[in-house]
């Protein structure tokens, strides 16, 4: 359970496009937090990796290389 306050143009919003759709706020909230926790799963991830590359912990591939070594080269 979550409960939230937001501002009151987007809690306007939100009513627009529930009503205009015949969908809940409920559910236009909860597709936005999950699209969003989404992008920041795979931000902490990616930064989580440079970090690793940057510190010498980890290292890349050329692309070139990887399609060479699975056989999908040109």
């Amino acid at each position: 359970m979550l409960a939230l306050r937001l501002p009151e143009d987007i809690e306007t919003r939100l009513d627009k496009l529930a009503k205009a759709t015949g969908r809940t706020k409920s559910f236009y909230a909860r597709e936005a937090i999950l699209e969003h926790l989404a992008d920041l799963e795979d931000l902490y991830l990616a930064e989580k990796r440079l970090s690793k590359i940057r510190s010498g912990k980890s290292k890349t591939h050329r692309l070139s290389a990887v399609e060479q070594e699975l056989g999908l080269g040109n």
